[in-house]
């Protein structure tokens, strides 16, 4: 029987090592930053117990239990932020039973919730980074990581887990430090970037861009581009979820006789629905940060990253583990085609892999909302 996490507090990961910085794959260097994470459960003797979890594109460290507080991020750590992403799986009798396992999750390098990145104050000029925090990679953020699983006294982890942006990272890791991990389960995840997300991020991109206020990404000292990081949300929004269930989740919205913007007057609960979408989103995440993201996904090359030939050479370093992939077959977002060609990689590799496909109304974002239809599957893998 499942039971409540409780209270959890964010913890601080700081590096500083100018003799190791970390090497970023566009050149730079960072010799210190730092990480906001969160344990859930409690690490073993022999710190086998672990289960790394990888968050999407603008979750955060707090993946269960209540965290009403995150110092030194201002008033970004909205309401809606304060119970974990993930609590529904993360926790005593859940999925990720932390009576056994015990669950990190650490905030992105280049977030916005208490790790280093755009919004962070640079120690050499005393002001934000802004735009001149260097621009990261998928591979960048799973190395970070990693030196605080070395720091943890972390050499293995049981398990990497990631949903949508977070499946990425899972790869990352399994096919860059493949002696690192057992069990890796992508949810709602591809290994290559598709067309239709390279366009929709694009879109996002030029929507921030396009608001006066960006400045080309120094606006710390004056109004912040609300409006385009909105628009952002709002083009992303409409495919985390299938239509059925935006017609559903938008019946109660109360349309607006007033519009905020221009001369059109919305007329459709919908409108409403995706307008406040957007409107509550700048309340809690950072634009330079929002951008800084979509560019590591722009740029995702799982095969260069991991320094290989192709995908049968790249996955072939994976047949010690066990993968774990799902598949939503209402999702708009990664289309079970995306699940497919990885099952066959890692088939070709000769890599164990099981493959399931969700059957939901809910799309992309039913790996958050229906946590029955996973649970089995997962605990399955992670407690045999």
């Amino acid at each position: 029987m499942s039971r409540p996490t409780g209270n959890v507090r964010t913890r601080l990961f700081h590096y500083d090592d100018p003799k190791r910085p970390l090497r970023l794959r566009c050149g730079a260097k960072l010799s210190r930053f730092t990480l906001a994470y969160e344990i859930c459960g409690q690490i073993n003797a022999d710190a086998s117990n672990v289960i790394l979890l990888f968050h999407a594109m603008t979750g955060s460290q707090h993946a269960a239990g209540m965290n009403r507080r995150v110092p030194g991020i201002g008033d970004r750590w909205t309401p809606e932020l304060h119970e974990g992403w993930w609590d529904a799986f993360v926790g005593p009798g859940k999925a990720l039973d932390t009576r056994r396992f015990a669950v990190v999750c650490a905030n992105y390098l280049g977030g916005c919730y208490g790790s280093t990145g755009p919004a962070s104050i640079n120690p050499g000029t005393g002001h934000p980074y802004g735009p001149h925090f260097p621009p990261l990679r998928m591979s960048d953020i799973v190395d970070s990581q990693m030196l605080l699983l070395d720091h943890l006294g972390v050499r293995t982890v049981h398990a990497a887990i990631g949903a949508s942006l977070g499946g990425y990272l899972c790869l990352s890791m399994a096919t860059r430090y493949p002696d690192r991990v057992r069990a890796v389960v992508p949810i709602g995840a591809g290994a290559e970037i598709t067309v239709h997300q390279r366009i929709l991020n694009f879109e996002q991109i030029t929507a921030i861009e396009a608001d006066p206020h960006f400045r080309g990404g120094d606006y710390y000292d004056g109004p912040s581009p609300d409006s385009g990081l909105a628009l952002a949300r709002r083009i992303a929004h409409k495919t985390f979820i299938s239509p059925d269930a935006l017609r559903e989740r938008a019946r109660g919205e109360v349309v607006s006789s007033h519009p905020p913007f221009g001369w059109y007057e919305m007329n459709h609960p919908v409108e409403s629905y995706m307008l406040h979408q957007g409107t509550k989103f700048v309340r809690r995440f950072d634009a330079n940060t929002y951008l800084r993201i979509l560019d590591a996904w722009q740029w995702f090359d799982l095969v260069a990253e991991g320094r290989s030939k192709n995908f049968e050479t790249l996955f072939r370093r994976c047949r010690g583990q066990q993968f774990l992939i799902f598949s939503m077959d209402s999702d708009a977002m990664f289309p079970a085609v995306e699940q497919s060609k990885l099952v066959q990689w890692l088939k070709h590799a000769g890599v164990h892999a099981m493959w399931i496909t969700v059957h939901t109304e809910k799309g992309h974002d039913s790996f958050l909302l229906e946590p029955r239809l996973y649970t089995p599957h997962l605990k399955h893998l992670l407690e045999a």
